[in-house]
């Protein structure tokens, strides 16, 4: 069987209307951060679907016995945001996956040759073969960043089947590579942008989302 990576643009209005929230070149940092936030609540809650694990049992209700379904618990959900501008997304995520484990990954991009470096990496020896994994970062430009953890997690024991990645903005440089390189991943993102600038930036995008996040420009 050949697998293809999936891409998944949900067509949601929420997910629109904080998507043009954050592309607005005039929203204030604090209402760009609370867009961020609810595009990570609303790409999570989709990339949930059919991904965790559930287990079926039964609980009384006020009137008799009926059948249940949980999330079932002895499977790891690991939650994987990417320094710094991961965190704006992971607050909206965690109200979907409040039990999750969560990494902090730490990636540098080298502003002149665009190659990534990592700086800061919590994860054990080796991961639960089993665990689902959620990758925040916001843009999905050149694929260096997005590259690299997928790298550090596979290394570790995690099978790209498992993992979902949630973006805010995606281009075609990055999905090409993933998909040559873990054609069984899962993508969920608001948007797919036409391209990059000669500074890697994806254009139209939505700009630097971690100076956005924090105010610092």
């Amino acid at each position: 069987m050949t697998l293809q990576l999936r891409v998944y643009v949900p067509p949601h209005p929420l997910i629109k209307h904080w998507l043009g929230v954050a592309r607005d070149a005039g929203t204030p940092p604090a209402l760009f951060k609370s867009a961020i936030k609810e595009l990570g609540r609303w790409l999570t809650y989709e990339a949930a679907r059919e991904w965790l694990p559930t287990m079926e049992t039964t609980v009384q209700s006020p009137l008799s016995e009926c059948p249940a379904t949980f999330i079932n618990p002895e499977v790891p959900v690991v939650a994987v945001p990417i320094l710094r501008a991961g965190l704006g997304l992971l607050e909206g995520a965690q109200t979907v996956l409040p039990n999750a484990s969560i990494y902090h990954l730490g990636i540098v991009r080298d502003e002149k040759t665009l190659e990534p470096t990592c700086y800061l990496n919590p994860f054990p020896e080796k991961f639960d073969p089993l665990s689902r994994v959620l990758i925040t970062d916001p843009m999905l430009a050149t694929g260096g960043t997005i590259m690299k953890a997928m790298e550090e997690l596979t290394f570790r024991g995690i099978d790209a089947s498992l993992v979902r990645i949630i973006s805010v903005v995606a281009a075609p440089p990055a999905l090409q590579k993933l998909s040559v390189a873990y054609p069984s991943l899962n993508i969920y993102t608001a948007i797919i942008d036409e391209g990059l600038n000669s500074q890697g930036y994806i254009v139209p995008g939505l700009g630097d989302a971690g100076d956005r996040t924090f105010g610092t420009f």
